[in-house]
C-alpha cells in the first residue's frame, strides 16, 4: 500500500479535531444543528491553517445520516462516499486550472439538477481568488440565487483579490494563524499516535518554524521523521534536517559582532555555509532570537512565554545584560531590512557578510541609532582607558582584527608607538629582503590569481606586499578597509605561502596589515642609501 503524508492522514474528521479555529467550528455547527444552513461561505485565511479540512467537515456534516452534536459520523454511506472521493454530491474544484467561463458555466448547468442522494449538492471551489474577472460575473448569479439544494465552499489565501460583489455574496470566515502551543499539542498527539519519540524542544521549534501553519509543522515532522526514521527526534537531529542554527551559535555570532571581531563573524558564518544552513532561515531565526532579548529586557518573561527551554532563557538573560536596548534596536532593525533582501539575491552569504560589518561599524550608516551605537563603543573604549594615536591603531581598536595583538596592552603599546618608523619617511631594508621584494612585486597579480579562494581574489588584488619592518617577511597591506575584512583571513595565508614558493620559488612568512593613513613606505637598502647621501656617515638608531 502506498504511504500516505502525515498532514493527509491526520486530517482532522470532525469538527472536534479541528484546532486554533474554535469560533469558526462552533458557527458551522450551530448552523448544522439547528438547520440554518447558508447558501455560500468563503474561508479565508493563510495556509494550512484548515481551510480545506473544515469544508469537507462541513460537506459531510450537512448530507450525513447520523449526525452528532453537528459532527459527521464518518460512517454512513455518505461520508465514506465523500471521504473515499466517490460522492457525486461534493465536487472540489481547483479555480487554478479550471478558472475560465466555460468551467463556471458547467457548474452553472449542474446545480439546475437536485441531488441522486442526500439533501445537499456541495460545491467546494479552492483558490477561488485564481477566476478569471469573466469567470467571477458568471458566478455572480448563481451565487446570489442559488437554488435550495446547493452550496458554495470558496477557498482563498488572498481575499482581497475576490471581487466585492462576490464577498457580499457569501458568509465570511477569517481563519487565522494557529498558535504555536496548539501546533505543539496537536503534533504531540501526533507523534505518540505514530509511536516517535521526540524531544519536547524539538517539538517547540518545529512547531515555531511552522509559522502559524499546521499543515507546514506536520510536513516538517514527516521530513525529520523520514530523515532519522527508527530513531529519537532530538533539538540537534531537528536542526540538523531543517539547516536552522542553535542558540548557541546565535549567541557566538552577537558576542563577536558586540566585541568587534569582524573575522570571527566571518569564519562563523563560513561554518554555518559549510554545514549547509540555510541563510535565508539563519536570518528569519536571528531575528527571533534578537526578539526574543529584547522582550526579556522590557520585561520578566518566562521561558514558556518566550518558547524557549530554560537552558536557552538563561542564556538570553546573560546576553540581555551585556547589549543596551539602543544598540539591541539598531540591530533588529539592520536585519530586518536583510530579511526583505536575501531571499531575492543569488549570493546571500556575501550578503550576510557585509551586515555584520555593518553592525560592527556604526559609522557606516548616518541615522540616529547608528550614532548611538558609536557613542556607546567610544564611552566603552574612554572607560577601558585605551586610546589611539594618529595614524596606529590602538589596543581598542576593533577593525585590525586578529593582527591587534601585537598592541594587546596599553604599556606595550606605548612602548613600540616611539619605535615604528614614519609613514612618510624611507625605511632601510636588507638587499636580499629588496630582491625578493621586486621579485614578489612583479608575480604578485599572478600569484593572487592562482589561489583557490574566489572569494577572496577581488580582495587581495586591492592590496600590496611590502617589506615586514618587524623581521625578513613580508606584509600583505590594504588601504581599504573593507577589502581587509574580506581578505584578510589567517587561512589565506597558507594559500598565499603557497603560491608564492610554487611562482618565485621563494619561501616567505606573510601578515596582513591595515594601512589606515592611506600613506604607502618607501623601502630603500643600505647602499641605495649610501649613494644618495654620497658617503655621508649614518648613526644608527
Amino acid at each position: 500500500m502506498a504511504y500516505t503524508a502525515l498532514y493527509r492522514k491526520w486530517r482532522p474528521p470532525v469538527f472536534d479535531d479541528v484546532k486554533g479555529q474554535d469560533p469558526i467550528v462552533s458557527a458551522l455547527r450551530n448552523q448544522i444543528c439547528s438547520n440554518r444552513i447558508g447558501h455560500a461561505y468563503l474561508f479565508c485565511g493563510t495556509r494550512g491553517t484548515g481551510k480545506t479540512s473544515v469544508a469537507k467537515i462541513f460537506a459531510r456534516a450537512v448530507n450525513c445520516e447520523h449526525p452528532v452534536d453537528g459532527n459527521p459520523c464518518n460512517s454512513c454511506p455518505s461520508c465514506k462516499a465523500v471521504n473515499q472521493g466517490n460522492s457525486v454530491n461534493v465536487m472540489e474544484i481547483d479555480a487554478a486550472s479550471n478558472n475560465g467561463v466555460d468551467n463556471i458555466r458547467e457548474i452553472r448547468e449542474e446545480v439546475r439538477y437536485a441531488p441522486t442522494e442526500g439533501r445537499y449538492k456541495v460545491y467546494i471551489i479552492d483558490e477561488v481568488h485564481m477566476l478569471s474577472t469573466g469567470a467571477f460575473n458568471a458566478l455572480l448569479k448563481t451565487l446570489e440565487e442559488p437554488p435550495a439544494h446547493v452550496i458554495f465552499i470558496l477557498a482563498t489565501t488572498e481575499a482581497h483579490k475576490i471581487p466585492i460583489t462576490v464577498l457580499s455574496r457569501c458568509q465570511r470566515y477569517d481563519f487565522r494563524r494557529i498558535s504555536s502551543e496548539v501546533i505543539a499539542e496537536r503534533l504531540k498527539e501526533l507523534t505518540d499516535g505514530e509511536g516517535v519519540s521526540i524531544e519536547d524542544r524539538a517539538l517547540r521549534y518545529i512547531s515555531r518554524k511552522a509559522d502559524g501553519s499546521m499543515r507546514d509543522s506536520i510536513s516538517l515532522l514527516d521530513q525529520c521523521i523520514a530523515f532519522h526514521y527508527g530513531e529519537e527526534l532530538t533539538y540537534e537531529k531537528v536542526l540538523n534536517v531543517l539547516g536552522a542554527a542553535s542558540y548557541d551559535l546565535f549567541g557566538k555570532l552577537l558576542q563577536a559582532a558586540l566585541d568587534g571581531r569582524t573575522a570571527d563573524c566571518i569564519g562563523l558564518i563560513d561554518e554555518i555555509v559549510m554545514q549547509g544552513r540555510e541563510l535565508g532561515q539563519l536570518v528569519s531565526d536571528f531575528i527571533w532570537y534578537l526578539r526574543n532579548i529584547m522582550l526579556l529586557k522590557a520585561s520578566d518573561l518566562d521561558a514558556d512565554t518566550l518558547e524557549v527551554s530554560e537552558e536557552e532563557l538563561y542564556e538570553l538573560a546573560g546576553m540581555s545584560r551585556r547589549i543596551s536596548e539602543e544598540t539591541l534596536m539598531r540591530y533588529i532593525r539592520v536585519f530586518s531590512e536583510l530579511s526583505g533582501r536575501i531571499r531575492q539575491v543569488a549570493d546571500k552569504r556575501v550578503l550576510l557578510e557585509m551586515t555584520f560589518i555593518k553592525l560592527i561599524r556604526p559609522e557606516t550608516e548616518y541615522n540616529l541609532d547608528s550614532v548611538l551605537n558609536r557613542l556607546e563603543i567610544l564611552e566603552q573604549k574612554l572607560e577601558q582607558g585605551y586610546y589611539a594615536a594618529p595614524g596606529i591603531a590602538g589596543p581598542a581598536d576593533n577593525r585590525t582584527g586578529e593582527n591587534t595583538a601585537w598592541y594587546q596592552d596599553e604599556k606595550k603599546y606605548t612602548e613600540n608607538a616611539e619605535n615604528l618608523p614614519n609613514s612618510s619617511s624611507a625605511i632601510r631594508v636588507p638587499e636580499s629582503q629588496m630582491e625578493c621584494f621586486q621579485l614578489l612585486r612583479k608575480n604578485w597579480s599572478k600569484i593572487i590569481t592562482s589561489l583557490n579562494y574566489k572569494a577572496a581574489r577581488a580582495a587581495l588584488q586591492k592590496a600590496e606586499p611590502e617589506p615586514d619592518p618587524q623581521g625578513t617577511g613580508f606584509q600583505i597591506v590594504f588601504d581599504d578597509d573593507k577589502y581587509y575584512t574580506i581578505g584578510a583571513r589567517t587561512p589565506y595565508l597558507t594559500g598565499i605561502k603557497e603560491a608564492v614558493k610554487k611562482i618565485t620559488g621563494m619561501e616567505c612568512e606573510f601578515r596582513f596589515v591595515l594601512n589606515e593613513s592611506g600613506v604607502r613606505n618607501q623601502y630603500i637598502t643600505e647602499e641605495q642609501l649610501q649613494s644618495v647621501f654620497q658617503g655621508v656617515e649614518i648613526e644608527e638608531e
